[in-house]
């Protein structure tokens, strides 16, 4: 197993505003890492489903909301893997608002070598982009 634990970011936003964007897929295209590697090409609110260059599509669902705290993310029937996102938000001021990141993937030896590094990254860049969006 994967586990990825992202920075803690600092977000210049209300819990609140925070919350309502990454609880709701169709807010992505402000947080996601845009590059030539990976497109939205679907998003609702409860689903997605990414284009990754050549490797194909893949996709996620939010499996649980916690109001203003938790957001926790899996993957659909796309992936080959089981993974799972948890989303963490802690509010520390008035438009201060901390957020955190944690992967936890099932991979075999083979997928390990080929898409630790990928998954590790998009966590990161996630709580990058964040950041961006809030400051």
């Amino acid at each position: 197993m994967v586990k990825h634990e992202s920075r803690i970011g600092q977000l210049n936003a209300p819990l609140a505003t925070v919350y309502a964007t990454i609880s709701d897929f169709s807010q992505l295209n402000g947080i996601t890492p845009p590059d030539d590697k990976m497109k939205v090409v679907h998003a609702d609110a409860d689903s997605c489903r990414f284009a990754m260059g050549g490797a194909g599509e893949f996709g996620m669902k939010i499996v649980e909301r916690k109001e203003n705290d938790t957001v926790k993310i899996a993957n659909d029937e796309t992936v080959p893997f089981t993974f799972y996102l948890w989303i963490q938000l802690k509010e520390v001021a008035e438009n201060d608002t901390r957020v955190r990141i944690t992967l936890h993937a099932e991979l075999n030896a083979m997928l390990k070598m080929v898409a630790k590094k990928p998954l590790t990254q998009f966590v990161d860049k996630l709580v990058d982009k964040l950041e961006e969006r809030y400051r």
